[in-house]
């Protein structure tokens, strides 16, 4: 149900603040406007809302030309909303939070929301209250902290639903039987570094692949998945493409995407660490051994490089040689230097 009382008074008052999270139609002039339209007040028995303009068009609205509410439906005032949601689940991940919490307090409709929060972010809602738990955990954990301190700082009431909620990738049974029972929907793209194949379940991305041949992509996408359910989607794909294409572009520095990856501790704990390295800077592999406290692990670490099955999301190609040389790189060691120039040359700053 739609706030509608809250919806009239922000049309009352003309409140910016809410254009972008609905909008108002008038049926004795057959426009819809954003609540801050500047245009005379209606009659409230003359107005009905709809959650986005697609809805009121094909009610049979036509749009307001003085406040262009099809122009600010996909503009900065969505923007600053989901970074609203998204500063209020930081600062509230310990507590019970559901989506009809967040969209009462964001004061819209939990449809709304969701749409708008997984159009922005790619990912809906309750993914990034979980990836943030997570990355809380895992702040707590390498600081020192014993386990279940970190577990309830996080926000996990349980040992049993950290176990559920905080496991990191599929588990190596499913793995073991070639992803029997996983639905698996990809698509491919041109990107600065050839073709990019991006692969997800349900649950997160599964595969990040670069190269130059769609075939040998998909190849190799059902080989590591042979018991899968496997199918090309571009448009359900379309919002973590455009993701990583902005990544590589330089124009979306972080990527915090949720994964469902299958791997060893050390694997997760090496793939951690490298998210850690800030955008534009690199690490030694002897350097990561030392921060995971295995000094002597300098080849294990190498191994998890090149194991990753997620390129970008998890930057391995952050990692090089003690000496300064680049050092391999799964994807080939050209697309390892076009990435490290690029990162190193760009003028976006990551925050």
């Amino acid at each position: 149900m739609m706030h509608e009382e809250q919806y009239w008074q922000a049309v009352l008052t003309r409140d910016a603040r809410s254009d972008g999270a609905f909008v108002y139609a008038v049926r004795s002039t057959g426009i819809y406007c954003n609540p801050s339209c500047p245009s005379r007040k209606p009659h409230r028995e003359q107005v009905t809302f709809f959650a986005i303009p697609e809805a009121a068009e094909k009610a049979g609205f036509r749009p307001c030309r003085r406040c262009s509410p099809r122009e600010t439906a996909t503009g900065e005032p969505h923007i600053l909303l989901v970074q609203r949601a998204c500063a209020y689940i930081e600062k509230h991940c310990e507590e019970s939070l559901s989506l009809a919490t967040l969209s009462e307090t964001m004061n819209m409709s939990p449809y709304h929301l969701q749409r708008i929060f997984k159009r922005i972010t790619g990912i809906t809602p309750h993914q990034y209250i979980e990836t943030y738990r997570l990355k809380r955990l895992k702040e707590h954990l390498k600081a020192g902290e014993a386990v279940t301190t970190a577990m309830y700082d996080a926000g996990y009431g349980s040992s049993s639903r950290l176990y559920e909620r905080a496991r990191l990738g599929m588990s190596p049974t499913t793995y073991r039987k070639g992803g029997q029972g996983m639905n698996i929907r990809y698509s491919i793209t041109d990107s600065a570094l050839g073709r990019l194949l991006i692969a997800a379940t349900e649950k997160g991305i599964c595969s990040v692949c670069l190269g130059d041949v769609d075939a040998i992509l998909e190849a190799a996408l059902l080989s590591e998945y042979p018991a899968a359910t496997i199918e090309r989607d571009d448009n359900e794909m379309a919002d973590w493409i455009t993701m990583l294409l902005h990544h590589l572009d330089g124009q979306q520095p972080d990527l915090h995407l949720p994964l469902d990856v299958q791997a060893t501790a050390f694997q997760w704990r090496v793939w951690t660490e490298l998210q850690a390295i800030p955008y534009g800077e690199t690490r030694s592999y002897s350097e990561i051994a030392q921060a995971l406290g295995e000094p002597k692990g300098v080849r294990a670490v190498a191994n998890a490089c090149a194991t990753n099955p997620v390129a970008l999301i998890v930057p391995c190609h952050r990692v090089v040689r003690s000496n300064g040389d680049i050092g391999g790189y799964r994807w080939g060691v050209e697309r390892k230097q076009r990435l490290l120039t690029q990162e190193q040359t760009s003028q976006v700053k990551p925050g």
